[in-house]
């Protein structure tokens, strides 16, 4: 399974979360298939982001979107995204 793993720190999560969930639609048609969204325990302003993606180039173009772009601006993150391009080698879990 192809995965997009992005790390940053938003300057308020009620802020940026409803964002968030506005690009799901786009996230949908550059092949995203849904993911996980987590906050760090002892720094809450930092997120995790893990999406399953149908093909890492079109989540490499989903990463350079316009789209993206605008609203990590309307979000308030506070700091460049790091993205990861993940592909899977081995399932450990059953």
């Amino acid at each position: 399974m192809p995965a997009l793993l992005i790390r940053h720190k938003v300057n308020d999560f009620e802020t940026w979360k409803p964002i968030f969930d506005g690009l799901d639609a786009t996230r949908r048609a550059y092949g995203c298939q849904g993911g996980w969204l987590f906050r760090n325990d002892d720094n809450p302003s930092e997120t995790l982001i893990l999406l399953a993606w149908d093909d890492l180039d079109r989540a490499r173009l989903y990463v350079q979107s316009d789209e993206l772009r605008d609203a990590l601006n309307r979000g308030g993150v506070a700091d460049e995204p790091d993205c990861w391009f993940l592909e899977e080698i081995e399932k450990t879990l059953e």
